[in-house]
């Protein structure tokens, strides 16, 4: 049975297993300077509710929530 909600159930004391790592979601402002995993090197010049857009020079390019491959420098 899953939850409609996306929680993860909850973690039992007496479990064997290690509870899930919650993930770091890391926040972005309009002009921080970035590196992703392809793209390489860019600076943010537009945020909204669900994404970032990042200037890599050659190109711009619109990333999703939760950023995958996106770092602050």
């Amino acid at each position: 049975m899953t939850s409609s909600s996306g929680r993860r159930p909850k973690h039992l004391p007496s479990s064997p297993f290690k509870p899930a790592v919650e993930p770091v979601v890391e926040v972005f402002e309009v002009g921080d300077r970035v590196t992703h995993d392809i793209y390489g090197l860019g600076q943010v010049t537009h945020l909204d509710s669900h994404a970032v857009t990042v200037d890599f020079g050659d190109k711009s390019v619109r990333i999703a929530h939760p950023y995958p491959k996106l770092h602050h420098l």
